[in-house]
């Protein structure tokens, strides 16, 4: 089915060009020109002119500064040293992009996916309708989607786009409806499985004055793999590559040179720091990972690349196949950062310059919090926060300290740990499914818990607030039959395997589940297979086992595809309940302490 226009749009100087489906071939790279070089452009004006592109990605409805490490980018220093800066929260982000459009004629706001989904309860309780709201208060021009767009399916996330109040929980605020977003979302490589027809639009072209630029926007093709079956059901997700060339030809046609991918699939920069030169020697050597053989292989046509998925941040030259440079970037996560761009774009030609004098210049900045907040944003967080409080505030337990989850980078996290305790306890009745063990999925845990809270409720109190943002999906937990060798078969699957290369994902285990991982090694053999213990007890490959899982595990999510070949199901309560019971055991007197994470061992 098309894409129904959107309603309420709001007035803008800008003028928007809908769903581009015939288009044309283009030119390559312009000719190197001073930026105000006056041959070729008409009366009173330069050749060429700098048009601005801000862009950030994976916001994850994270309205107010995240918690935690969450919380934080890594700065280097002019030593070479690196400190932690506080950054994030969308009163600064507002505040940031405003500053940085200032001075600037042309410009643009670009995104490249997951602007919502996975969010904090302040905006997931409400289906991330104040997200969209606050994302249109930013004057966002266009997005990709991403995986988490598609969280609650095709239909709520059409819903999101074009508007109207919820089926189920109706509108939230009295007399006012959803108006939808104002900025265009893309989604060039998903398409309906009946009707053949892209879900969304897949191209949007920006226009100001003579100058015309066009946006192409995917999701990463295995989007099946990190979303419940529920999700994408009815969906096909496309190659990248293929359909970006696509599209760019037929932009292109419609005599649209200048091109910009929305990506939301990235990369892994050799440092964490958000302002480290990636551009070290050799093409591309100062990033891995998925997004570099999809660059290498776009048309030149293409002028830069937005990126998005890893959280990470770099801007990086990576030349496109006929050798001229083209930028990649990414701006880290939830809100933390944000790129700004100069693109050159020459009148005559209508495409964008990249020669290595003019090629797009890009420059990642940190949202810092050492700024004024947006007024508009604090009303807006306010009266959201309003809606939510009685909610949000109710207390669920205690913490002793901090409880490291998101910004854990060892394999095994603690607050993965208590989660998967927390899914063992609830399931380990036989009338709840009779479970002996439990796992959890690292992706799935969205923030840690901190002890002191941004909202000051109270030392170590954790509120219904903070766990929802911990664990946000909902997800029903299932108690399955797996055999032991299906159990090592899953370890195996965490270090091998397409989906698990360059960046393991390693499942939560629960007490009484040990393993080591023996790093020195490569593929299924960094499993040490002897020491997969139960209670101490080696794990019996013909033996039948109990195993409680999320959903999205036990349909073969984050590429675990032996985890869906299980029996004997059993659904129980959604995680967050499982969740909240077990930190409600927790008192002021005798809070939960951070676990010792012991559970898997780790040769390196």
């Amino acid at each position: 089915m098309s894409a129904t226009p959107q309603r309420h749009r709001r007035t803008r100087r800008l003028t928007f060009a809908a769903f581009a489906v015939t288009a044309g071939a283009g030119a390559m790279v312009a000719a190197a020109l001073p930026a105000g070089a006056a041959s070729g452009g008409g009366a009173g004006k330069s050749r060429t002119v700098d048009v601005q592109m801000l862009s950030f990605n994976d916001f994850h409805g994270t309205l107010e500064p995240p918690q935690g490490s969450s919380g934080t980018v890594t700065e280097r220093q002019a030593d070479g040293t690196t400190k932690a800066i506080p950054a994030g929260g969308v009163e600064y982000l507002a505040t940031s992009l405003r500053e940085a459009r200032k001075g600037h004629e042309y410009s643009v706001t670009a995104a490249a996916g997951d602007m919502i989904g996975g969010s904090p309860m302040l905006s997931g309780l409400f289906h991330d309708e104040p997200t969209v709201e606050a994302l249109n208060k930013l004057k966002l021009d266009v997005s990709s989607v991403g995986n988490h767009e598609f969280d609650e399916g095709k239909t709520e996330l059409r819903r999101m786009a074009y508007g109207g109040c919820h089926p189920v929980d109706g509108c939230f605020e009295s007399g006012k409806d959803y108006t939808g977003a104002e900025y265009k979302y893309l989604a060039a490589n998903v398409t309906d499985e009946k009707t053949k027809r892209p879900l969304l639009n897949p191209t949007f072209i920006w226009k100001k004055g003579d100058v015309k630029i066009g946006f192409i926007g995917v999701t990463l093709e295995g989007t099946p793999d990190v979303v419940t079956a529920d999700g994408v059901k009815g969906l096909k997700f496309g190659d990248e590559v293929e359909t970006i060339n696509k599209y760019a030809a037929e932009l292109d046609k419609q005599g649209v040179k200048s091109i910009v991918a929305l990506i939301h699939e990235g990369g892994l920069p050799a440092s964490g720091a958000y302002n480290y030169d990636c551009n070290v020697p050799g093409a591309g050597a100062g990033v891995s990972g998925a997004i570099v053989d999809i660059a290498k292989n776009i048309d030149p046509k293409v002028d830069a690349l937005v990126t998005g998925h890893t959280h990470q941040a770099y801007a990086c030259n990576i030349p496109d196949p006929a050798g001229n440079p083209r930028m990649v970037t990414s701006a880290a996560s939830y809100g933390r950062a944000f790129t700004d761009t100069t693109l050159t774009y020459d009148r005559q030609t209508k495409d964008i310059v990249r020669t290595a004098a003019l090629a797009p210049k890009p420059v990642t900045k940190a949202v810092t919090r050492d700024q004024p907040k947006a007024p508009d944003m604090t009303e807006l967080i306010t009266r959201w926060n309003a809606l939510a409080a009685p909610v949000a505030s109710r207390p669920m337990g205690y913490i002793s300290a901090d409880i490291a989850g998101r910004g854990s980078e060892a394999p095994e996290k603690p607050l993965g740990d208590v989660i998967a305790d927390s899914q063992l306890e609830a399931t380990a009745p036989a009338a709840k499914g009779g479970a002996q063990l439990a796992v959890m999925n690292p992706g799935g845990i969205r923030a840690d818990l901190a002890y002191k809270a941004a909202g000051g409720e109270g030392d170590g109190v954790v509120t219904y607030g903070e766990s929802y943002t911990v664990q946000p999906f909902n997800n029903l937990m299932n108690v399955v039959d797996l055999t032991g060798a299906q159990l090592i078969t899953a370890l195996q699957q965490q270090v091998s395997g397409p989906v698990n290369g360059p960046n393991p994902k390693i499942l939560q285990v629960s007490k009484g589940f040990t393993y080591t991982l023996d790093m020195t090694k490569t593929g299924a053999d960094r499993i040490v297979v002897d020491s997969v213990k139960l209670n101490g007890a080696a794990i019996d490959s013909a033996k039948t086992y109990r195993v409680a899982m999320n959903e999205f595990l036990a349909g073969g999510g984050d590429g675990f595809t032996v985890l869906k070949d299980h029996k004997n199901k059993l659904v129980g309560v959604p995680d967050l309940e499982a969740f909240n019971a077990y930190l409600g055991k927790s008192t002021e007197a005798a809070p939960l302490a951070p676990p010792a994470a012991d559970r898997i061992t780790v040769i390196k």
